[in-house]
C-alpha cells in the first residue's frame, strides 16, 4: 500500500485521495495481502460495489467502533518524501489518507505523527527535534505515545497509539537502524506491528546506506520501492 501511496503521490504530483483508493482497490482485485482486518474489510465492501464511505462506516460499525489500527500509519511515510507537500499540509493528508479505510480518526492523528517525525528526519533534524515537531496539534494520546517517558508499558498489539509508542521505544534507545529494528523483532515477533514503524521512521532518520541490502533484497517488490523512491527524491 505505501508503495502505491508512492507511485499515486509521483505520477499526480500531489496528494490525491481518489487516485490513491483507486490503486489500492485495484491491487485488492489483484489480490492483496496482510491489509490489516479494517482495511481488507473496506476493500472487500467497495470491491463489491459499495461507495468508499459508507463501507467506511459499516465498518467501523461492524468491529464496534475499533478502527484505530496501525495499517494507515504503516503505509503513510511517502507522503514525508513527497516535495509538493508543505510541512503545515502533512497532518491533513495523512488523516484524509488513513480516513480512506479507517474511521476512527485517531488512526489519521498517529499517522500524522508519523509523516511529520518523517519529514522533520529527512529534513536533517536532530531526533529530539523531530519528536517535538511530531507532537505539535496531536492529540494527548499521540503525544503520550511519541513521548519517550509518557508511555506506561509496551504492548504487541496493532492499536495506532501502542504501535507508535513501541516504535518510538526502540528508536530513541538505541543508535543504529539494525540495532533498533532487530530489538523490535525481538519485541513484537511475527505479528510485526512496531517493527514496520522502526523501518519508516529509521530509514528517515539514519538514511538509506544504514539499511544493509540484506534485510530486504528478499522482496519481490524492492525494484518497485526503489524506483518509487528515486522518483520522489528526484523532487528535491
Amino acid at each position: 500500500m505505501a508503495i502505491r501511496l508512492a507511485e499515486s503521490l509521483s505520477d499526480c504530483g500531489q496528494f490525491r485521495a481518489d487516485d490513491v483508493f483507486n490503486r489500492y482497490i485495484g491491487w485488492y482485485r489483484e489480490g492483496a495481502f496482510d491489509t490489516g482486518p479494517v482495511a481488507e474489510k473496506v476493500l472487500a465492501r467497495v470491491a463489491e460495489g459499495e461507495q468508499v464511505g459508507v463501507a467506511v462506516r459499516a465498518v467501523h460499525a461492524e468491529l464496534d467502533n475499533k478502527t484505530a489500527g496501525c495499517n494507515p500509519s504503516h503505509r503513510c511515510a511517502p507522503l514525508a518524501m513527497a516535495r509538493s507537500g508543505s510541512e503545515d499540509a502533512l497532518p491533513d493528508a495523512a488523516s484524509m489518507e488513513a480516513a480512506l479505510t479507517h474511521f476512527d480518526p485517531l488512526a489519521g492523528d498517529v499517522s500524522a505523527a508519523v509523516v511529520v517525525l518523517c519529514r522533520a528526519l529527512i529534513l536533517g533534524r536532530s531526533w529530539p527535534d523531530a519528536l517535538d515537531a511530531s507532537m505539535v496539534g496531536r492529540t494527548d494520546l499521540t503525544r503520550r505515545a511519541l513521548s519517550v517517558v509518557g508511555w506506561s508499558s509496551l504492548d504487541k498489539g496493532g492499536y495506532a497509539p501502542n504501535v507508535l509508542a513501541a516504535a518510538v521505544h526502540f528508536l530513541d534507545g538505541y543508535n543504529e537502524f539494525c540495532a533498533a529494528l532487530d530489538a523490535s523483532f525481538a519485541f513484537a515477533g511475527g505479528g510485526n506491528y512496531c517493527p514496520v514503524l522502526v523501518g519508516a521512521i529509521g530509514g528517515a532518520r539514519w538514511g538509506i546506506n544504514a539499511v544493509p541490502l540484506d534485510r530486504v533484497r528478499h522482496t519481490e517488490l524492492l525494484t518497485r520501492m526503489r524506483i518509487a523512491a528515486t522518483r520522489l527524491s528526484a523532487k528535491w
